[in-house]
């Protein structure tokens, strides 16, 4: 195999599949390789929040997805009796989408292939060396070993990220102290266990209900020494009865597993010619179902710095960027994961804990959107790197209703290339930017007249935003345009 000057994209799950997307888009030459000989039937994670519909909007598949599942306007972040408005939220997707992660893969294939970029499975990523000029991959297919060069190597591999290992990079956290079971199963009375939660003698039963099954998820109090140890189906009968005090008969399992509670974060995301993504660089508690969303988010982030950086026109420490801003949201995750972990721990002292934090959350103005906002990702705020105050600054723009050349259009619609958008949008005359870097329009927003300029990465966090009532100095634009795009840009008044 041969592919110098190919990025390698290790793992065809979430991230792995978007960030392929992302780079294909950005012009770079893309090789996928997954383990499995076929994508796995197994899912734990059934959502997409906010963050994720809006990303995916920007690039105009999010209709795909919202087109497979249920949206609810609401979520469980410590309390399932007190769940989260999610419809406060500054938000164009106020709401979860009921899809499962299987689906989600499935449709991010498709797409891939129709941007001309196919999976390899059965390759298997075994080891790696690298320099200052690329990385020598050892691939395992068929039961033969090949080695190729390439660029850069992403390791999208999961949690026990091969990638992660051989390129020496540390995965400090927490091991797991508490452990649970999951069972995707039939009830051979449905009647006999209602969809939510159910709690019984000794234990709580979370169910959820599935197309033709269910999933039943359960504390497990004593596992064995084993923890990768097979989960039968009697193993998981007994403890669902126990736990229940009462019998309720499972029949057709489908899957089991246990999982835990451990987590943990990459101490380098960015590692020579090395990069990680998505579970390869944290594992998070199950509380919360995040772990496609955040695969996604750093996908989006880091697909149009790398592919500027193989290309040849990244400016200096843009890739770097990359684990600055995604190993930050993934301590603040990890912090906000440990918390609703903790408030919804069964333990009787954290009851009056639980009620008060409800109280403040309902009778304190913001302190719902405050959370509703943390949990989905919607508040995530990258360092702009220049001077400025507009609330939009670092952060994901609002997908707002432009008029292009006579024309109805959107900040969404115009993404779509994943390309750097700079806006002149009101009276103010904003240079256009030679170079072909940055892609410039003349629009008018209507809903925001006082709006005349701004500034987005290809990820859509605004860069630069000048408005009429804070108009932002000329030599601002230039340095956003320098610090993400490449060399100084000559802008004159």
């Amino acid at each position: 195999m041969s592919g110098d000057g190919t990025i390698l994209v290790a793992g065809a799950g979430p991230a792995g599949l978007m960030l392929a997307a992302e780079l294909t888009l950005a012009g770079a030459e893309v090789m996928v390789l997954d383990a499995l000989p076929e994508r796995s039937p197994y899912c734990r994670g059934f959502n997409l929040n906010a963050r994720s519909l809006e990303l995916l909007d920007r690039r105009g598949i999010a209709g795909r997805f919202l087109a497979e599942g249920p949206t609810v306007a609401f979520a469980m972040f410590a309390d399932p009796a007190r769940p989260l408005d999610l419809s406060v939220m500054d938000s164009d997707h106020p709401y979860v989408l009921g899809i499962a992660q299987t689906r989600v893969e499935e449709l991010l294939e498709q797409w891939l292939a129709e941007l001309g970029v196919r999976v390899r499975r059965g390759h298997t990523v075994v080891d790696l060396e690298q320099d200052g000029d690329g990385v020598e991959v050892t691939v395992e297919a068929g039961g033969k070993r090949q080695r190729m060069r390439v660029a850069y190597l992403a390791g999208c591999d999961g949690s026990r990220s091969v990638v992660r290992k051989r390129a020496g990079i540390a995965f400090p956290g927490t091991p797991a102290t508490s452990f649970g079971v999951l069972a995707d199963v039939e009830l051979a009375d449905p009647a006999a266990l209602p969809f939510g939660m159910t709690k019984g003698e000794h234990g709580v039963a979370f169910v959820i209900p599935r197309p033709g099954y269910a999933r039943i998820v359960l504390d497990d109090p004593e596992p064995p020494a084993d923890r990768d140890e097979p989960v039968t189906l009697d193993y998981f009968q007994r403890l669902l009865d126990h736990q229940l005090g009462r019998r309720v008969e499972l029949r057709e399992p489908r899957w089991l597993t246990r999982f835990g509670n451990a987590a943990r974060l990459a101490d380098r995301y960015v590692a020579g010619r090395v990069v990680l993504a998505g579970d390869a660089a944290h594992i998070h508690p199950p509380t919360g179902a995040v772990g496609v969303n955040v695969a996604l988010a750093d996908a989006v982030n880091l697909g149009w710095k790398l592919a500027a950086t193989v290309l040849g026109h990244a400016p200096g420490g843009l890739l770097d960027s990359y684990h600055e801003e995604r190993h930050e949201a993934g301590e603040r995750l990890l912090g906000t994961l440990r918390a609703q972990a903790a408030l919804a721990a069964h333990d009787p002292a954290v009851a009056p804990v639980r009620e008060l934090f409800a109280q403040l959350v309902e009778q304190v103005p913001g302190a719902g959107k405050y959370l509703a906002e943390l949990a989905a990702g919607v508040s995530t705020r990258y360092d702009p790197k220049i001077p400025g105050g507009h609330p939009w600054l670092g952060r994901l723009a609002p997908d707002l209703e432009l008029t292009l050349d006579g024309r109805r259009t959107s900040v969404a619609e115009l993404l779509r290339p994943a390309r750097p958008l700079l806006l002149r949008l009101g009276d103010r005359p904003l240079p256009a930017v030679p170079g072909g870097w940055v892609d410039t329009r003349d629009a008018r927003c209507p809903a925001q007249p006082g709006l005349e300029g701004l500034l987005l990465r290809p990820d859509g966090h605004a860069a630069w935003v000048s408005t009429t009532a804070d108009p932002q100095p000329a030599d601002t634009l230039a340095s956003a345009l320098e610090t993400w795009f490449g060399a100084p840009v000559p802008i004159t008044p």
